[in-house]
């Protein structure tokens, strides 16, 4: 029995959606190819490599059920991802990504069962651990998000903006140390 279903997995990873989702809104799309720094992603290419990040999983978990990763085309599938990361978007289509694509990851997180979870998938050959339960495999999905929500945080500071979870928690504190007034 595992403590953290596919029911907890979705939602879960729906709200760490929807705050990579108030960040895209906050951004203004001016700001969508802003760079920062050399060799890194725009706004808009983070964005959507956010967005569509979650194909790798879903094609290994959900499309082939793969119980092995040896001989799976690595290169070909982060080719093709990092091709369709660069297509240009405006904002209004990199949030309708994120939308779409979030809610078809969710969507099918939501009905795994506890059997499929503690399967074990076993790495290619040198990989260490040798294997990884599919529960840590797709947890990987909302792992990475947060690591590129931080950077997408760090650029709203660079670019002027407070982020929206810094302004929820400076409003939760100006009420808490607010005189009560009787």
């Amino acid at each position: 029995m595992n403590f953290y279903t596919g029911k907890d997995l979705a939602d879960s990873f729906r709200t760490v959606r929807k705050n990579t989702i108030v960040i895209a809104n906050d951004i203004p799309e001016d700001k969508y190819d802003f760079r920062p720094s050399v060799g890194t992603r725009t706004v808009g290419e983070l964005l959507s490599h956010i967005a569509l990040a979650y194909s790798f999983q879903y094609q290994l978990q959900a499309v082939e059920r793969r119980s092995t990763l040896e001989g799976f085309d690595f290169p070909s599938l982060m080719q093709r991802l990092a091709a369709e990361e660069k297509q240009p978007r405006t904002k209004a289509q990199v949030i309708n990504l994120l939308n779409t694509s979030g809610e078809k990851w969710a969507g099918w997180l939501q009905g795994l069962t506890d059997e499929f979870l503690g399967e074990r998938v076993q790495m290619p050959k040198g990989a260490t651990p040798p294997s990884r339960t599919r529960f840590e495999m797709v947890m990987s999905v909302k792992e990475h998000e947060m690591h590129h929500r931080g950077q997408l945080m760090l650029i709203e500071r660079l670019v002027g903006i407070v982020p929206h979870l810094t302004r929820e928690m400076q409003a939760r504190m100006a009420v808490a140390v607010a005189p009560i007034k009787s």
